[in-house]
């Protein structure tokens, strides 16, 4: 396994059409899901350097906090609750613009503006989700949730 990245700069589909073959390459040949998901969470930070980035798990019908990057953030979160507990509910990527005017957002931080949440399937259920903040506004797009889900669809594979 390669233990550098070669970041990318310029457009964001570029970014992600070169850091995703190297996330697939990193995972590939290790099957503990929590190495996985940590090292998907460094990578994409350190490609992106977006202000959090991390995944929430289901455990006992609530959404528990996974390996992450960035500063400390909830821990718990219930179904249909904020971004993460409506996409788990809804079983969809949801993009919001400005999570303030996102009803009944989740503020783990007052510096994350805009996110991207996508989640991940495992045999038809909903077994955890992918959560990204900016610290900017409109951070995220339909580019950002094409290419997020490509890489949900590696990581559905060892799940």
């Amino acid at each position: 396994m390669a233990e550098e990245l070669v970041l990318q700069q310029g457009h964001k589909a570029n970014q992600y059409q070169s850091i995703l073959p190297q996330i697939q390459a990193i995972i590939k040949d290790e099957t503990d899901m929590i190495a996985n998901l940590a090292n998907i969470c460094a990578a994409l930070k350190q490609q992106f350097d977006w202000f959090w980035i991390g995944f929430y798990l289901v455990k006992d019908n609530e959404l528990v906090l996974g390996p992450f990057q960035g500063p400390i953030a909830c821990t718990r979160i219930a179904k249909g609750r904020g971004v993460c507990g409506t996409a788990w509910q809804q079983q969809q990527i949801i993009i919001v613009p400005d999570v303030d005017q996102f009803p009944g957002h989740i503020a783990c931080s007052s510096a994350s503006k805009s996110e991207i949440v996508l989640p991940i399937m495992s045999n038809g259920d909903c077994v955890g989700v992918l959560d990204i903040d900016s610290d900017e506004l409109n951070q995220f797009d339909e580019i950002d949730a094409e290419y997020l889900q490509q890489l949900m669809l590696m990581i559905e594979k060892f799940i």
